[in-house]
């Protein structure tokens, strides 16, 4: 090995290195948090799911009073284990509203 090629070797090694981890730790750690961007949009998709569930429970409250033989292929419509969920969601939301104002 010649003195070139130590010459690039040692910096990469003690400069190149630990700059690269450095670069990428940095990078891990705020790639794990959630935008306010992001956050909106969860907000948005959510409260547009839970008007999307009431519109198909009325399609299928409607269905079945015109057709006795209609089974609906999702959950069963206002079961107190989905509705738990809901409220927990809906407890989050406020308090993390709460926090923020």
């Amino acid at each position: 090995m010649d003195w070139g090629s130590e010459i690039i070797v040692i910096p990469a090694i003690f400069i190149g290195l630990p700059w690269l981890i450095m670069h990428y730790m940095t990078k891990w750690k705020t790639a794990g948090t959630i935008t306010n961007d992001d956050e909106q949009l969860l907000d948005e998709l959510y409260h547009l799911a839970k008007r999307l569930d009431d519109r198909m429970d009325t399609v299928e409250r409607l269905v079945s009073n015109d057709h006795a033989d209609f089974k609906p292929a999702r959950i069963l419509h206002d079961q107190e284990k989905d509705n738990q969920q809901l409220r927990e969601l809906d407890r989050l939301l406020a308090e993390k509203k709460e926090g923020r104002l």
